[in-house]
């Protein structure tokens, strides 16, 4: 079993407040979650209106297969031009059972 852990910094484009950032930050952490496989969260920047730190999850049987979800994720959050991604790096960690 192998555990697929991406972290996304955003940078919200005209964000002005922290209830704008919010309802922009809780909108495409669900259109990523029915759309994809994956657990995901706001994991970091909660009191910074223009920035947030995203938690992305995904179990599967190998990194080959997991890696494109995690590409199409991405594609997902860049699609509504509302975010910019700063930087976003993935952990793999490996269970044997």
């Amino acid at each position: 079993m192998i555990v697929g852990v991406l972290q996304i910094e955003l940078y919200l484009h005209g964000c002005g407040s922290l209830k704008e950032k919010r309802s922009r930050v809780r909108s495409v952490l669900d259109r990523v979650r029915n759309r994809f496989p994956v657990s995901a969260a706001e994991v970091g920047a909660q009191d910074n209106w223009q920035s947030a730190y995203l938690g992305i999850t995904l179990v599967g049987t190998s990194q080959p297969h997991l890696q494109p979800i995690f590409d199409k994720v991405e594609d997902e959050i860049l699609r509504t031009g509302e975010m910019e991604i700063q930087d976003s790096w993935v952990e793999w960690l490996h269970y044997n059972g």
